[in-house]
């Protein structure tokens, strides 16, 4: 029988040149979140599909990977005509970090009255892969629970912002909505607040679906044409208008639903903060920036780069999603970096420099050296900070030079019987094929000189 040697779909290997690549931004990532003062926490793989399911909308629901029950469990539910999905399964992968955060806070009453979190881990979603779709991705939350205050708002924001300025983008954009502002849109549209999560689930797929798809997925959802068409009209006003003007365009809109003050007031508030802010300069209102998880109560927000499709990352307010757990309302915000698609984007502007991945030495021997012998010389280099590969072979210098290039390792090091008495090393720098003998200790410095390499384009 023929195994298959691919990955599961929507699932990936990681060669050691892309890992080298995922690494520096994530290091990025780490470090400038522990910069704003936020602490880094890990959750488990598997949460209860009680604490998974009710918090994502019906669509997001039906994403999450349960784990069916084992043996005997398993087999008196199939025994069933019709089994429930409780009596098939009661665990599931997550879906995001962020409700498993908010399980985390409600069970671990100690923590700080305004807990700063970041979590970089994976996530699985039973979704239909594609192109920057995957079943198993990476997500690089930083959040804020335990305040109201729009600060929160700002520093998870502009976090996200000095991120994408350290990794080298100069053109980024915060698209920036309220939840609360697109319940007066459905009714200034006339729809009814019944239909609100059909609407803004179809409204969520406009950047990959485009007006026309989703007026027809109104349309299988119920809604008149009418009224969709209404709902774009107001969707597309006075689309050259600056950030500001949108705003005021807005609360003309809805100068006659009390409802849409406070929201109305918070966005403009949440603006002014975010000026003073690495995401200065790159703000803009968007009345049709949807967030599709069903937990999102205040401000919500995208991050988006000109000429590529979708967003890099995304999040908001969910004041009311660690109260699930708790009983009790804790105020929270946050954001996630979409780190799949982040890679994928530095990867297709090309601001990946070569990075050093694997040995920055590759130790050569002549025939007349002892296997013990050249182990203690690599023992040595080690001990001085150097990333070294042992030949583990010894043919002909010449072949085993020509191995070093062809992985492309920065140096080789070779060593023969009277380098090993005298305690030395020739070392070889293959880019240039300068060389020279020196000292193990000597050696060593010089190899890190050679091997500089800088990550990525600033």
């Amino acid at each position: 029988m023929n195994i298959s040697a691919s990955p599961p779909s929507g699932m990936r290997d990681f060669l050691p040149e892309e890992l080298a690549r995922r690494r520096h931004v994530e290091t990025v990532i780490r470090r400038v979140y522990e910069t704003y003062g936020f602490l880094p926490v890990e959750t488990p793989s598997i949460e209860n599909l009680t604490a998974l399911l009710g918090k994502y909308g019906d669509e997001g629901d039906q994403l999450v990977f349960r784990i069916l029950h084992r043996r005997d469990k398993l087999s008196r539910a199939l025994e069933k005509d019709k089994p429930e999905e409780k009596d098939l399964a009661e665990l599931g992968l997550r879906y995001d970090l962020t409700v498993p955060l908010a399980r985390l806070v409600a069970n671990n009453r100690t923590l700080p009255r305004f807990f700063k979190r970041y979590q970089i881990q994976p996530v699985w979603r039973a979704d239909r892969p594609g192109k920057g779709r995957f079943r198993e991705f990476i997500q690089c939350d930083v959040d804020i629970t335990g305040t109201a205050s729009l600060i929160a708002e700002a520093e998870v924001c502009g976090a996200v912002a000095q991120v994408f300025k350290e990794l080298g983008f100069s053109e980024f954009y915060f698209h920036l909505n309220h939840r609360q502002l697109l319940k007066c849109l459905i009714t200034r549209a006339g729809i009814s607040p019944a239909k609100e999560a059909l609407v803004l689930v179809a409204v969520d797929k406009m950047d990959k679906i485009g007006e026309e798809g989703v007026l027809k997925e109104l349309e299988n959802r119920g809604i008149e044409k009418k009224l969709s068409e209404d709902l774009l009209t107001i969707l597309r006003r006075n689309p050259d208008a600056d950030e500001i003007g949108k705003i005021d365009d807005l609360a003309n809109l809805f100068s006659d639903l009390p409802e849409a003050e406070k929201p109305l007031a918070e966005l403009r508030e949440l603006y002014d903060l975010l000026a003073s802010t690495p995401a200065e300069g790159h703000l803009k209102i968007d009345a049709a920036l949807v967030r599709g998880l069903g937990y999102y109560t205040g401000p919500i927000f995208e991050i988006k780069i000109p000429g590529l499709n979708g967003s890099l990352g995304g999040g908001g307010r969910y004041d009311g999603l660690i109260g699930m757990f708790r009983g009790e309302e804790i105020p929270a915000v946050g954001f996630a970096i979409g780190f799949e698609r982040l890679v994928q984007a530095m990867e297709e502007k090309k601001m990946f420099k070569t990075l050093q991945s694997g040995p920055q030495l590759l130790l050569c021997r002549f025939e007349d050296v002892e296997s013990a012998d050249v182990l203690l010389v690599a023992k040595r280099l080690r001990a001085g900070g150097i990333n070294v590969e042992v030949y583990p072979e010894s043919p002909k210098i010449g072949k085993q030079l020509a191995y070093a290039e062809s992985i492309h390792v920065p140096v080789a090091g070779i060593v023969g019987s009277n380098e090993v008495s005298q305690e030395t090393i020739t070392i070889k720098k293959m880019a240039t094929g300068e060389q020279t003998t020196l000292s193990w200790e000597q050696a060593a410095e010089k190899i890190k000189s050679w091997c500089v390499i800088q990550a990525c384009d600033k």
